[in-house]
């Protein structure tokens, strides 16, 4: 098992965590994810090729979420509210 963690831009709120662990959780490979909105840490652990952490930063930007020193747009920031509604909108019972 590898562990990697992330720093993320646009991290805002629960509803932006539940997006990036359900989707993060979709890549092939990822046994779990763990996502501190405190601290924009997005933890991934792995069992599989070195690959998969390339994918979920690809993963990640696609969001809205780039990592922290990566080039942060208007675009970007309008994803990340769009994943996090969606989060938030998928967390209600």
């Amino acid at each position: 098992m590898k562990t990697a963690r992330i720093i993320v831009e646009n991290l805002k709120c629960h509803g932006c965590a539940a997006t990036i662990t359900r989707e993060l959780q979709k890549i092939t490979g990822v046994s779990s994810v763990q996502v501190n909105v405190e601290t924009s840490q997005v933890e991934i652990t792995s069992d599989g090729p070195e690959g998969i952490l390339n994918a979920c930063r690809s993963k990640l930007l696609h969001l809205g979420y780039p990592e922290a020193g990566h080039r942060n747009t208007v675009v970007l920031k309008g994803k990340s509210y769009v994943s996090c509604a969606i989060g938030r909108i998928s967390e209600k019972p």
